[in-house]
């Protein structure tokens, strides 16, 4: 079958799976705030020790929308609402360390947002600080944020270099200035070439560029120039991400609907970059990712050992996430539970000396087992059920619904096992929710997902 004859086929809204049960599937209403709290210190109890935890921080504020933008965020050019925040997070952070009641061992930390340097680098200092100072820090530590190359400067990288930061993801999305224009999100060659060249001269080990393939306005050339502006860099990993044109809840992205490529194209635009990609020497793994053969999440990759969870793809696993700030979500393994996703009530909960967890899901022994799946399989493109505690009747319906796609060539079904094959990869959303029971006991009634391809 060909790869317009499979996009019609298989091109069709779906999860991303940074989890399972995914969160529209959550059982809230089954769910209570005290179940959240027993998660997460039995979570801490065993893994602590063993592998340390992993925190997430989410710095929701950008002075500008970014139209193209499905994240939570809140838009301000007043720096005032720094302050405030900062000390909601460290007060959400004492909420925790009184729960666990035992120093923590970090050993993955993120900021995202939002725009992390939207805040002023000392008072990133001030609330890095705050966190690390009640922690012990393991030797593997990886921490990471993410930066708008417009805002983020030499101080802001010198900050946080010292704090231990090593790994910076640069939100590019395209070079081109229609396509930047269209999209409201703006930042020149230059700037990301001086901050580029100025992590590396600090010391920084790790620098990913996020680009979007689908965007209004693309073309073959825009694509192109792109690639060949990000190969005079060489970033050490490229995250070349699906437009997810989620209209119903960003309004923003009507804007530009006319402009955007036909689904034909914008496969296109991933298969022509995936091949530049692959010619400068970058590896493809994971869903969206490739990394040059020395980087670490490579190296994570060749050897098996690459994560999946809220944070995207890494290099650890631990099996307690904790997420700060609104709408965060936090993952005991057992236990998800989100934040609330306005400002006003996140703080508010802080303020009444509450952990600000809204809603969340306990998982089921058939959650954890398929969740396992979908987890291998977003990882290394591969899965087994060959140990009896792997093994569910949804494993054998999964099966049933994956026969065509083996007969369309984009995966092979062995005893007690699932490979995908090289031009399967690109459905591997698709394939992943054969295995989601919960989406399969319950249709979506109104439009959730973005597209899978």
């Amino acid at each position: 079958m060909n790869t317009h004859a499979l996009l019609q086929k298989y091109n069709v809204p779906g999860p991303r799976y940074t989890s399972y049960p995914t969160v529209p599937y959550w059982e809230e209403d089954k769910f209570q705030l005290n179940d959240w709290k027993k998660a997460v210190k039995k979570a801490f109890d065993i893994s602590n020790q063993k592998e340390g935890i992993s925190l997430y921080l989410h710095l929701p504020f950008c002075e500008r929308l970014c139209t193209y933008c499905g994240c939570n965020t809140r838009i301000t050019v007043n720096h005032a609402v720094e302050d405030p925040y900062i000390e909601a997070l460290l007060a959400e952070w004492d909420l925790y360390l009184d729960l666990l009641g035992e120093k923590p061992r970090l050993r993955e930390l993120h900021l995202g947002g939002g725009t992390p340097t939207f805040f002023q680098p000392e008072n990133l200092q001030k609330l890095l600080t705050g966190i690390l100072d009640k922690v012990e820090i393991c030797e593997d530590a990886n921490f990471s944020f993410e930066a708008h190359p417009h805002n983020t400067s030499p101080e802001h990288l010198q900050t946080l270099y010292a704090l231990g930061f090593r790994r910076l993801s640069l939100g590019i999305q395209d070079f081109d200035a229609e396509v930047q224009m269209a999209i409201n999100r703006l930042q020149s060659f230059e700037e990301v070439q001086e901050i580029t060249l100025l992590a590396r001269k600090i010391g920084y080990t790790s620098v990913n560029f996020d680009l979007i393939y689908g965007l209004p306005k693309q073309s073959e050339k825009t694509i192109k120039d792109t690639f060949e502006k990000v190969n005079t860099l060489r970033p050490d990993r490229i995250a070349f991400y699906s437009y997810a044109h989620v209209p119903w809840l960003r309004p923003a992205q009507k804007s530009f609907e006319m402009y955007l490529p036909e689904d034909s194209m914008k496969r296109y635009f991933y298969e022509l970059g995936k091949s530049l990609l692959e010619q400068a020497g970058y590896l493809e793994i994971g869903m969206d990712h490739f990394a040059l053969p020395k980087e670490a999440l490579s190296k994570a990759y060749q050897e098996g050992s690459m994560h999946r969870n809220f944070m995207g793809y890494t290099t650890t696993s631990t099996k307690l996430l904790i997420g700060l700030g609104t709408s965060s979500i936090g993952d005991a393994w057992t236990a998800m539970g989100q934040n609330y996703k306005s400002v006003e009530g996140y703080t508010k909960a802080i303020k009444q000396g509450k952990f600000p967890i809204y809603r969340g899901h306990a998982l089921s022994q058939e959650d954890l087992i398929l969740r396992q799946h979908i987890l291998n399989l977003m990882c290394r493109f591969e899965t087994n059920w060959q140990e009896p505690d792997t093994q569910l009747p949804a494993i054998y319906e999964a099966l049933e619904k994956l026969t065509e796609m083996e007969q369309d060539g984009l995966l092979e079904i062995l005893p007690y096992q699932l490979k995908v094959k090289e031009q399967g990869r690109a459905y591997i959303r698709n394939i992943c929710m054969a295995f989601d029971a919960r989406m399969l006991s319950k249709q979506p009634k109104t439009m959730i997902f973005s597209k899978t391809v």
